[in-house]
């Protein structure tokens, strides 16, 4: 019979790897607590309109990634390949615009797209979505709210702020035009991808990986000269609250995102501690979004940062605790006929100190091994109950990282041994 394996692309997340994904998710959540954003969870199922509507026909999200298929009621459902428009779909739904929100989520998204390190066809995200703040105080919240996670896991000095504006519909139809000119009279030197990109969605040729297209934008018309007023009184309102709080930026003026909902603030966060320049985090404004998607005209901003990504720039760069290789702090190994006295005083340690990570052996096994598995386990220390311990009430204790005496102490005074 042929071997069940994973689907390429999904991977499993296996018990010695979950501690750094915990450490990861702890320290978001407990940072976008701090700020006052509060978790919405959606459903990984949507109907295969939203992401039409709200991503973009044209995007190479939905015209060539997303998990569709029709369910048994012969409706269009999709595998959520992102998080903004399920979030947008549930506030409107549940009337959440009545006030401002700061909003965050975290769950798998799916994509159809060639697996490599760190981008797989089932990814982790988490998310932030503001809605109903206008000013760019917001937009530099959520940035300097980055910045902070980036010192607090130790990698600021190995990711850099890219940032641009889109400005508003008519100012980006205006550049889109102007562009459209300049690339048509160039067409033949364009790649294959820009060429039809041309046609459907001229401005995503700026972010064209091609190292000719790239050349031939060097003398394209510039985004940033084609901004409106507001949008430009935006963006330079928020690059002074970014330099008054001494978060650094680099201005991309080709930097335009993947999505067709971003309008204004655009940015990126990238390394390049991974190979080839690589997107950490990316987000930006998408003011007009709620309103496409039925809701009341409503401002609104946010990003997405990939989970996979962090991890691996997390573990390349050999800055997690060391203390995530310990999920154990004390091992209880019990020899002969004692299960039930070892069970007891394990259960009474727990009530004791709530806070302990406490492994009981089970199974039996000679006490060499069950030693072993105890020094396997990273453990600080073992607990050892033998018959004799068992018929009085008592409990050995070996630390097993110290350099420190065996001792054996009743099972009621183990509490205060553990806690010293």
């Amino acid at each position: 019979m042929k071997q069940l394996r994973a689907i390429r692309g999904m991977n499993d997340l296996l018990p010695t790897q979950s501690p750094v994904w915990q450490y990861v998710e702890s320290t978001l959540s407990e940072l976008f607590g701090r700020y006052g954003y509060s978790e919405i969870r959606t459903p990984m199922l949507e109907a295969t309109q939203l992401f039409a509507r709200a991503v973009g026909e044209a995007t190479d999200i939905v015209e060539k990634e997303m998990y569709t298929f029709d369910d048994k009621s012969g409706d269009s459902v999709t595998l959520r390949p992102e998080g903004t428009a399920g979030t947008v779909r549930a506030a409107i739904q549940n009337n959440l615009l009545i006030q401002p929100q700061r909003l965050w989520y975290f769950g798998p998204m799916f994509r159809y797209e060639r697996p490599q390190k760190g981008r797989l066809r089932q990814f982790h995200q988490f998310g932030v979505e503001v809605f109903g703040i206008e000013g760019p105080d917001i937009d530099a919240e959520i940035l300097m709210m980055t910045a902070r996670l980036w010192k607090e896991l130790g990698i600021a000095d190995h990711v850099s702020l890219q940032l641009n504006s889109l400005g508003n519909s008519e100012s980006r139809a205006a550049y889109r035009e102007a562009l459209v000119e300049y690339l048509s009279a160039r067409k033949e030197q364009l790649d294959e991808d820009s060429q039809r990109r041309l046609e459907r969605n001229p401005l995503r040729i700026l972010d064209s990986k091609n190292a000719q297209t790239q050349e031939l934008l060097t003398d394209a018309p510039c985004l940033l000269d084609f901004l409106d007023e507001e949008s430009k009184a935006h963006f330079e309102q928020l690059r002074e609250f970014l330099d008054a709080a001494g978060v650094g930026y680099e201005v991309n003026p080709r930097l335009v995102r993947g999505l067709d909902y971003y309008g204004k603030t655009v940015f990126e966060w990238v390394t390049d501690s991974l190979g080839a320049q690589g997107t950490v985090c990316a987000g930006g404004r998408y003011d007009a979004l709620v309103e496409q998607m039925g809701g009341k005209p409503t401002p609104a901003v946010g990003f997405g940062l990939g989970v996979e990504r962090l991890v691996l720039l997390l573990e390349t760069l050999e800055v997690l605790p060391d203390t995530l290789d310990q999920q154990v702090d004390a091992y209880l190994v019990a020899v002969g006929d004692v299960q039930s006295a070892a069970l007891a005083a394990a259960e009474q340690l727990r009530s004791e100190l709530p806070w302990l990570r406490l492994q009981t052996h089970c199974g039996g096994g000679s006490f060499k091994s069950q030693m072993k598995k105890a020094d396997k386990s990273n453990a600080d220390y073992a607990l050892i109950i033998g018959e004799d311990e068992a018929a009085a009430g008592q409990v050995t204790v070996k630390p097993l990282r110290a350099e420190a005496e065996q001792q054996t102490v009743a099972v009621a005074e183990l509490a205060k041994i553990l806690q010293a």
